[in-house]
């Protein structure tokens, strides 16, 4: 199944019991194994992701590697709280794509907890809030949330959202029952990534005003001059930064597999070729990490400073040569 036909994925997840994540695809096609990696030796490695294109990727190519080292490496797709309630109880390893603090509604409490640990920042400068296309800012004077309702019967009181769940679109929905911005009136779309994005394009194409969910790094910033809007009455997070998640115990249990996640680091420029090769250049996840890899090992061996294969060899002894390297 390909990945932007997955991404209607969100629609029927569904939360089967308090402590039991029911996932809609992914690399492991029996959902989450029970206990925790620590029961096989610290070989395991079980991701947790959603259909973003970096992510996803970005996870393929962790999963890759550590398939290399000998770990039992594999991921999962399932929504944003799902993804926390995985790490919380042990049913997940690690996870890459931590928005902070725009998932501060999801991620805080089980932090605040200690049942997640922060491992590093995976990418920083990221930019994350209700955006219009350059277009719409230039012809319609809209830079910020306070100029929308003004519009309102041009935007016909809609803003665009992602997957059922995420965050984001749960703080525009408080932002609209508290009226903020006079958008008492408003509508949040709900849909996926991919309609989301299809819906700007046919806007685009008859430069017709839209406001949806944007953010950066996304190939949308470049082809729709994406204008972030700007949040006087500070309702909106924002998001600053990608963090690499961990559930609790992994560090003492698998110090190897923590040094490596809290080395992977990938700038702005890598990610939103990610996302452009899914998207634009319909690639697979696999096809998109290996090459990648082949073409960025040195980016490889910075992440492999001092990590071991499960025997205790140099992972990068055993990694680069089978990229080429």
């Amino acid at each position: 199944m390909k990945l932007l036909s997955r991404r209607v994925w969100g629609l029927a997840c569904v939360l089967v019991a308090a402590t039991t994540v029911a996932a809609c695809s992914g690399t492991n096609p029996d959902g989450f194994a029970s206990g925790d990696s620590g029961d096989s030796g610290g070989r395991a490695a079980r991701f947790v992701q959603q259909p973003w294109g970096d992510l996803v990727v970005e996870t393929q190519i962790a999963v890759d590697v550590l398939t290399m080292l000998g770990y039992q490496a594999s991921t999962q797709e399932v929504s944003v709280p799902l993804a926390g309630q995985a790490l919380a109880t042990g049913q997940a390893d690690a996870y890459l794509g931590n928005w902070w603090p725009s998932q501060k509604p999801v991620f805080g409490q089980h932090l605040d907890a200690g049942k997640v640990e922060v491992v590093g920042t995976l990418l920083d400068g990221t930019e994350f809030s209700p955006a219009v296309p350059g277009y719409v800012a230039e012809k319609y004077g809209v830079r910020s949330l306070a100029d929308l309702d003004r519009h309102a019967d041009e935007f016909k009181r809609k803003i665009y959202g992602i997957e059922p769940g995420a965050p984001a679109n749960q703080i525009i929905q408080q932002a609209i029952k508290r009226d903020a911005y006079g958008l008492g009136d408003w509508e949040l779309v709900q849909s996926s990534t991919e309609a989301m994005l299809a819906e700007v394009s046919r806007h685009a194409a008859k430069q017709q005003p839209i406001a949806f969910l944007g953010w950066s790094p996304h190939w949308m910033t470049i082809d729709y001059k994406l204008v972030f809007l700007e949040d006087p009455q500070k309702v909106w997070p924002g998001a600053g930064e990608i963090r690499v998640l961990m559930r609790k115990g992994l560090k003492e249990q698998d110090p190897n597999l923590y040094r490596f996640l809290s080395q992977v680091r990938v700038d702005a420029e890598m990610a939103s070729g990610w996302i452009r090769a899914l998207d634009k250049e319909k690639k697979s996840p696999q096809v998109a990490a290996k090459e990648w890899m082949r073409s960025h090992p040195q980016v490889i061996e910075g992440w492999l400073n001092g990590v071991t294969n499960v025997g205790g060899e140099p992972a990068a002894k055993i990694v680069l040569p089978r990229l080429g390297a």
